[in-house]
């Protein structure tokens, strides 16, 4: 079971709209993550943006809870940049708010963080690396690109099964703003909402 405040952010996700023109973008995810069901094989999601700082971020984490939320099994999620940075501040604080607990681990230029979404499950490690990172599954994976820039600049990942593009908007554009948080979160809960469509079509 996720945490409580989690579940109720995800029970409030279905009553999002998503256009067909997205659930088109959202099938090759569906599909993959089916096949591998279907052949009882683990399912390795490496989410991919620039700077692995937001966006991959966000979807990692999305991701590995709502597997968890739907009961479906041998789901392990990633994510990577084509550069290291350091996961943003406001990502893991719009987590956080979220409901997920979330414990720095270290405290260098690029911090590591505990990012737990469920009592008695592994918690995500949250840090920023490149995508081909040691940390990261070398092969028999999905690289899912959720930044227009690190799909263009990557049309080639080594080691994936499949390299699907499902690109968002970047929430750094509001980055010193009064409508910082506000925007994360918007960006967060549409990643939530899409992913959640995908995980409730796995049978």
């Amino acid at each position: 079971m996720v945490f409580t405040k989690i579940e109720k952010l995800i029970q409030t996700l279905p009553a999002h709209v998503i256009s067909n023109e997205r659930k088109a973008v959202l099938q090759p995810l569906v599909d993959f993550i089916q096949g591998k069901v279907s052949d009882k094989k683990e399912v390795r999601l490496n989410f991919i943006c620039t700077h692995n700082s937001r966006r991959s971020h966000l979807s990692q984490v999305w991701a590995q809870a709502l597997a968890h939320y739907f009961n479906i099994p041998q789901v392990f999620t990633y994510s990577g940049g084509t550069e290291a940075t350091a996961l943003f501040p406001m990502a893991a604080k719009t987590l956080e708010n979220s409901g997920f607990q979330i414990v720095p681990l270290s405290s260098e230029k690029n911090p590591v963080y505990s990012i737990k979404y469920a009592e008695d499950q592994h918690p995500v490690i949250g840090f920023s690396k490149t995508y081909d990172a040691a940390f990261n599954p070398q092969k028999e994976f999905a690289a899912i690109m959720t930044c227009s820039s690190a799909d263009a600049g990557c049309p080639f990942i080594p080691g994936a099964e499949k390299r699907i593009p499902i690109t968002f908007e970047d929430p750094k554009a509001f980055d010193n703003t009064p409508q910082q948080a506000e925007k994360y979160y918007e960006r967060s809960v549409q990643i939530a909402g899409e992913l959640f469509y995908v995980f409730s079509q796995i049978r």
